[in-house]
């Protein structure tokens, strides 16, 4: 354990100097971002866009992994510069991280043209019993679709659970079942997959956060991409 510790002490001084002597020679500045797999892939591609227009050039480290915790101690250790996830870091994490509200969001439900079609009418009823795909059980979207259909008294058919939203969307393009999207990314569901809206809820409200162990964000890529998010993504 102790020399695990130690080498990632010495890769973090050897990066640290690499990162200094980039900064004077002109070299691009690095962001390592960890982003949980749970998030759709547009959604991503619109929150760290920001940080490749910057007027300094920017080397962006995107790095996916299953859950939000895994990444926090690579937080403290500076391995990666901010986490963006769709919950917050738990109070009883042994990192202490600060929790950045981006936004938030409505839910849309899709599906192939004709199963939507069957679907539109009489949402969110028409759902009951439906073939559905639910998010996995590491998506805090699951959570709320859960508590969701247990309030509406509606009981879909589950087809199955995936991590991956993009994995759900390719499967409700080909007509599997039912899937759900934050609504800020229903436009660009819309047009990459041959899917049709069944319908739309706020009462399914989603958040999403950048999370840092910085109270206050000094990283000009990260303060981009927080403000692209809150002025424009979520606004």
């Amino acid at each position: 354990m102790a020399f695990r510790y130690a080498d990632e002490i010495f890769s973090l001084g050897r990066e640290f100097l690499e990162t200094v002597k980039g900064r004077a020679s002109g070299q691009p500045l690095r962001l390592a971002v960890g982003v949980s797999d749970v998030l759709p892939k547009a959604m991503v591609h619109r929150m760290l866009e920001p940080a490749f227009r910057l007027a300094e050039p920017v080397r962006v480290i995107c790095r996916e992994d299953c859950s939000t915790e895994a990444f926090l101690g690579e937080l403290a250790v500076h391995a990666v510069d901010v986490v963006l996830a769709d919950a917050p870091a738990g109070p009883g994490t042994a990192v202490r991280a600060f929790n950045h509200l981006l936004g938030e969001s409505g839910t849309t439900f899709f599906a192939a043209p004709q199963l939507a079609k069957s679907c539109r009418r009489r949402f969110p009823r028409s759902l009951d019993n439906v073939p559905f795909l639910l998010p996995g059980s590491n998506s805090m979207l699951r959570r709320l679709l859960e508590q969701w259909f247990t309030a509406q008294d509606i009981r879909p058919q589950v087809v199955g659970e995936l991590d991956d939203p993009a994995l759900a969307q390719v499967f409700g393009e080909a007509g599997l079942g039912v899937f759900a999207v934050p609504s800020v990314v229903e436009e660009d569901v819309r047009q990459r997959y041959k899917v049709q809206r069944v319908g739309r809820t706020e009462a399914l409200q989603q958040r999403f956060y950048a999370i840092s162990v910085e109270r206050k964000i000094s990283h000009p890529a990260v303060i981009a991409i927080c403000e692209e998010a809150r002025r424009h993504i979520f606004a």
